[in-house]
């Protein structure tokens, strides 16, 4: 199901499908970023027993900070999801694709540093290659940094 700005774009319906959903028993919501900003829809998600994010679409494209992978612009989204969801952390948090225009590590430490502090439980990827996998676990150890 899509509620975002590619499906159902009328909130209370999309607050009505999410809770339906969780009455029959589905336990994992799938959100992206890029969704309308639909507070309700949201914190009906957070009622669910795991709670999963996107992230890579830019924003917006003049802002050098709102680019999809920077350190800088990952915690204000993972903040700004938790505020939105009414959380304290997200279940998975994933990575939707490669940046060109940030370094893994940057991405990496900075979701390290999230899943440390509690805030992501889990991280993951839905287009990363298997390739681009077994590179991005190379970094830990040739940075310097925590592993997730």
């Amino acid at each position: 199901m899509m509620f975002g700005p590619w499906g159902n774009e009328d909130e209370a319906d999309s607050v009505r499908i999410i809770h339906r959903t969780l009455d029959a028993g589905i336990n994992f919501i799938d959100t992206a970023g890029v969704s309308p900003a639909g507070s309700r829809r949201r914190s009906s998600a957070r009622r669910s027993r795991t709670v999963a994010k996107k992230f890579f679409m830019p924003k917006s494209q003049d802002a050098p900070n709102s680019r999809g992978e920077s350190r800088r612009w990952i915690i204000r989204e993972v903040e700004n999801s938790l505020r939105r969801l009414g959380a304290d952390r997200i279940d998975l948090y994933q990575v939707h694709r490669p940046s060109p225009d940030t370094d893994v590590a940057e991405t990496l430490c900075a979701l390290s540093d999230l899943v440390h502090q509690g805030k992501i439980r889990h991280i993951g990827s839905s287009s990363y290659s298997g390739s681009q996998v077994v590179e991005a676990q190379w970094i830990p150890s040739t940075r310097s940094s925590r592993s997730p």
